[in-house]
């Protein structure tokens, strides 16, 4: 089902940004405890401010769309009836925030029907920069003002900055795949999260690469990338969705090239 939305898609997800920073501010740097949400030796962060942030979130849809779902990394699945659904990740990053390093982010996409994200917000409250994306474009904001982003014109995979969060929590195909990339590019750099993606939207990455994403893990990037006028699909090239093998990339010269390699470990 294709919606075509009739409220302010971006006025909704801005609030949402302001909500969670606000949630966020008094925890960074100053944390006392940090859980682990898996069981046994893998260790995976959350903490007070990932759920204090995404509490805050789901307060302002109470009051501004209370019938659209909701999928939030902490609290899961909430269903609703106008079709739309909110997918919220309030901390993208949290070892990062643990860590103190300032390249954590809040996400916020807007997803319709057909499992598209239409609307997208990258929010590092640190940085003071809000990038944010939809089919008019994507904008970054911050305390000196609005100004609109684009990527970068490289077209080359030989000139290309390239990032990945951590190709150790690939599968050894994925690994591979990335390993072909690594050797190809000119500069590349990890441990960056979504960030990497609102600085490909930026202009200052060319591509990105990951696997294994959840759908709150990529809602928000898609639209931030293609709003850009960046392009975003699977690892076999199709058209992406959120969640999954995820390649973003400034340009069709620089995608085709990655492709050739992370065709022979798409899922």
């Amino acid at each position: 089902m294709t919606l075509t939305p009739d409220f302010d898609t971006l006025g909704v997800a801005h609030a949402l940004a302001d909500a969670a920073r606000t949630a966020i501010a008094p925890h960074f740097r100053a944390l006392d405890t940090i859980e682990n949400k898996k069981d046994g030796a893998d260790f995976d962060p959350v903490t007070v401010a990932d759920r204090a942030a995404e509490e805050a979130m789901r307060d302002v849809l109470k009051t501004m769309r209370p019938d659209d779902a909701i999928h939030g990394e902490e609290f899961g699945k909430q269903d609703g009836t106008t079709g739309w659904t909110w997918v919220l990740d309030p901390i993208d990053g949290t070892r990062a925030f643990v860590a103190g390093l300032p390249v954590w982010t809040t996400l916020i996409g807007l997803v319709d029907g057909r499992g598209d994200a239409i609307v997208g917000i990258i929010d590092q409250p640190v940085l003071d920069e809000r990038y944010y994306g939809s089919p008019e474009g994507s904008f970054l904001r911050t305390a000196q003002g609005e100004m609109q982003i684009n990527v970068s014109k490289c077209d080359d995979l030989r000139e290309a900055v390239i990032a990945t969060t951590d190709p150790f929590i690939m599968t050894p195909p994925e690994q591979g795949a990335w390993t072909h990339l690594r050797h190809t590019a000119r500069i590349i750099r990890y441990g960056l999260d979504a960030y990497a993606y609102a600085r490909l939207a930026a202009g200052t990455i060319d591509l990105v690469a990951e696997a294994g994403l959840a759908p709150y893990d990529a809602a928000a990037l898609i639209p931030v990338v293609r709003g850009a006028g960046g392009l975003a699909c699977d690892w076999r090239g199709n058209p992406a969705k959120p969640g999954g093998q995820l390649v973003c990339a400034s340009s069709k010269g620089v995608l085709d090239q990655a492709l050739i390699s992370l065709r022979r470990s798409a899922n």
